[in-house]
């Protein structure tokens, strides 16, 4: 067998033993509402630990992470920062939301919005602007795709046919198993990403540098300033830096798919425990970076970073080892493209097609919608794919500068009574529309700072000062949307449980 066809069987081998993980994983359920977003509220602490590293350790963790090392240097860094510090977050506002999904029957984040503020156009604006934003982190998992088959299989195979068929195979990945399918599919998707990252952080620097610690030394002689702030970059500085690790740490847990997979926990103290131990896995991503260190050196010269990793693992080892990595990879894209699908066209259909257009749907009704936005959204990202040439991690930090403008609706609701739906609305209005423009516009950094950051910070004080202005509902209460019902703010001080528009 030639190089080419071992490596594409060894890739292939991989994703089928996945998608048949996934496909049983459903067999026996009955997929209704509930099952297929929220997986019957009963993940333990294994099962919501791949879940989360399933969604959290995509694509961008094998290729981008890799890519930005190798072309932008010493700004790549700040990505071990934000999952760290994202965990910490998590630890505190997790909980709280799991504890308002119980007691409420939430399966989405738009469900939040509806039921903390009880207004039906504010949920649909959070659906319209979460989905909207999931596209181009759904795009970046279908180019990862491409890009593994096109170099693994040494050409043989173009990424416009290897992301059509991705693209058909995770649909009927969701279609068969919902969020439970994800779930158990991650558990073969960690096992061989550690093991990826491992053998390509240790034996990519070894066979070319004897090592990890002479491999730097070598880079440092070469290159210095790749390895300091702005690295290969002309305007990625330290504000840069920081500002970027305060926002995809606030951020981390505002993607739809992330904050809904809080609803799939058995308990609170499952997600306590969780963000304990997500760190560990952060771990990994180090590795990820030594090949693309290495790669700067040994393959310089490529028109793409994110080719990085791919090109210097298939010129260091054998076809075979080359196929695993790459099947490893097609499941980081897999996995996490297949609960972005599910979460965007299950708030489309719930929190947006439902409550504007057809309140009188039933579950079974809106079920049925979310599967054929599926097959849209799919087909959405697959364009995008082909006729987009942005950069993993540039596709990534759009999506964050979109998604983390739900934090302060999220936290305030949390923890402060006297925020309003006006203050809250008008925040997100102007932070989406912040964003918009400076990104459109190409000001990103606008003056050294992520322009994700500072659309956050006029989001937090518009939010602040119209929740100050504008009555209450009333002081220390809130009428649970469709009750006629009142309970008070905090989260935990009733068992009774409202209904939800629409």
């Amino acid at each position: 067998m030639t190089a080419s066809a071992v490596s594409l069987t060894a890739i292939f081998a991989i994703v089928a033993l996945g998608a048949a993980i996934g496909f049983l994983a459903g067999v026996h359920r009955r997929m209704d509402l509930e099952q297929w977003t929220v997986g019957g509220r009963g993940f333990g602490a294994v099962l919501m630990y791949l879940l989360m590293a399933g969604e959290v350790y995509t694509t961008f963790s094998f290729l981008g992470a890799s890519g930005w090392a190798y072309s932008r240097g010493g700004p790549t860094l700040y990505i071990m920062a934000y999952c760290t510090l994202a965990y910490v977050v998590s630890f505190f506002i997790l909980p709280q939301i799991w504890e308002a999904g119980r007691r409420h029957g939430l399966q989405t984040q738009s469900d939040f919005f509806s039921m903390r503020y009880g207004n039906k156009y504010l949920a649909a604006f959070v659906c319209v602007v979460g989905v909207t934003f999931l596209i181009p982190y759904l795009q970046l998992q279908v180019t990862g795709l491409g890009i593994i088959v096109s170099v693994a299989s040494f050409d043989g195979i173009g990424r416009t046919p290897a992301m059509a068929i991705s693209v058909v195979l995770l649909a009927a990945l969701v279609f068969a198993g919902g969020v439970r399918a994800v779930a158990w599919v991650s558990v073969l998707k960690d096992v061989l990403m550690v093991f990826a990252a491992l053998s390509i952080g240790i034996g990519i620097p070894y066979i070319h540098y004897g090592g990890i610690g002479p491999m730097f030394a070598a880079l440092a002689r070469a290159r210095p300033a790749h390895l300091t702030m702005p690295g290969a970059t002309a305007n990625l500085g330290h504000t840069w830096y920081i500002s970027t690790v305060l926002l995809t740490s606030l951020g981390f847990y505002m993607w739809p798919h992330a904050f809904g997979a809080a609803f799939t926990a058995r308990s609170a103290n499952t997600l306590r425990r969780n963000a304990v131990v997500m760190p560990l896995y952060t771990i990994t991503l180090a590795f990820v970076f030594f090949a693309g260190f290495t790669a700067v050196l040994v393959v310089p010269g490529l028109p793409n970073g994110d080719l990085s990793l791919l090109t210097i693992v298939r010129q260091s080892f054998p076809a075979w080892l080359l196929g695993v990595i790459g099947g490893a990879g097609a499941l980081t894209a897999m996995v996490p493209a297949a609960i972005f699908v599910l979460t965007a066209a299950t708030l489309f259909a719930k929190n947006f097609y439902r409550p504007i257009f057809a309140p009188a749907m039933t579950d079974d009704q809106v079920a049925k919608v979310a599967r054929a936005m599926v097959v849209v959204l799919s087909l959405t990202s697959l364009y995008f794919a082909v006729y987009s040439s942005t950069t993993l991690v540039g596709l990534l930090l759009l999506g964050y500068a979109g998604v983390t403008q739900f934090f302060p609706g999220v936290v305030l609701g949390l923890y402060w009574k006297r925020v309003t739906m006006t203050g809250v609305f008008a925040g997100m209005i102007a932070g989406v529309a912040s964003v918009a423009f400076l990104m459109l516009t190409k000001r990103d950094p606008f003056f050294g700072w992520s322009a994700g950051f500072l659309a956050l910070c006029l989001n937090f004080l518009i939010t602040a000062v119209l929740s100050l202005l504008t009555p209450a509902l009333n002081p220390g209460t809130r009428t649970l949307p469709g009750s006629g019902t009142r309970e008070t703010a905090g989260w935990s001080s009733s068992g009774r449980k409202g209904s939800l528009p629409g």
